[in-house]
């Protein structure tokens, strides 16, 4: 579940999560961009009983002082690692020199971005695939309602007896990916997840497949405040 949220909504964080663990989510995005990390801790400690457990982050980067940081695993200090925007060339130069592959890649995929020669590739590698912007951030504000509004996922929706939301997320999931949605409203939250009694028609999977594809996030001007080659790369790309 994502919780993409700006300052002050501390509050809301909390009993979102709070609400989203009675209807059975398990697995929270608290990447630094949210700043949303705290109140869900507070939250997971509030349902759970768990006492607090503090984190030591250390932000992997491109590059030589990326790949340093990578070959910490050899000190048995890393178990698993989880990637985020990798192009199959940049997880190529980790897998080279790697004894620990990355065992997921966070990238923006829904029906309008369907991501399939990466998807494939991650398979092959077996790494799982997770994608961010499901619903293309629908609600936020570098978000729009391109997935909601998309005419042949609403078609899908109305003969199913489905929501356009549901659609989308059944097909990321018929598609062998892991995803991360946000929602603050119990009843939606119930709704994404339930998705996994019934499947999409093979006529449906190929009416999806024909979708015209929109990249929506661009790293450049959106999570990256020094613009980079590395970045640029990325873009371009993925």
């Amino acid at each position: 579940m994502g919780t993409a949220t700006g300052s002050g909504r501390s509050d809301e964080v909390k009993a979102a999560v709070v609400e989203a663990i009675k209807v059975g989510y398990r697995h929270f995005d608290t990447a630094a961009f949210y700043g949303t990390e705290k109140a869900v801790g507070e939250a997971i400690v509030f349902k759970s009983g768990f006492s607090e457990i503090s984190r030591r982050e250390e932000s992997p980067e491109f590059g030589t002082r990326f790949g340093k940081q990578w070959r910490s695993q050899n000190l048995g200090l890393t178990k698993s690692i989880g990637v985020s925007n990798f192009t199959s060339q940049k997880i190529q130069e980790i897998v080279s020199f790697a004894k620990i592959p990355p065992v997921v890649n966070q990238v923006e995929m829904n029906p309008l971005w369907q991501q399939k020669q990466l998807n494939e590739f991650c398979k092959e590698n077996h790494i799982l695939l997770t994608a961010y912007s499901p619903l293309a951030s629908a609600g936020n504000s570098w978000g729009n309602n391109s997935v909601i509004g998309c005419d042949v996922l609403q078609d899908i929706a109305k003969s199913r007896g489905k929501t356009t939301a549901q659609i989308s997320l059944r097909w990321l999931y018929e598609q062998g990916v892991s995803f991360v949605v946000k929602s603050f409203n119990k009843e939606r939250m119930m709704q994404n997840v339930d998705i996994f009694d019934w499947a999409l028609t093979q006529e449906d999977l190929n009416k999806i497949s024909q979708i015209p594809q929109r990249k929506l996030v661009y790293l450049l001007g959106f999570v990256v405040r020094e613009p980079n080659d590395i970045t640029a790369e990325i873009d371009s790309k993925l």
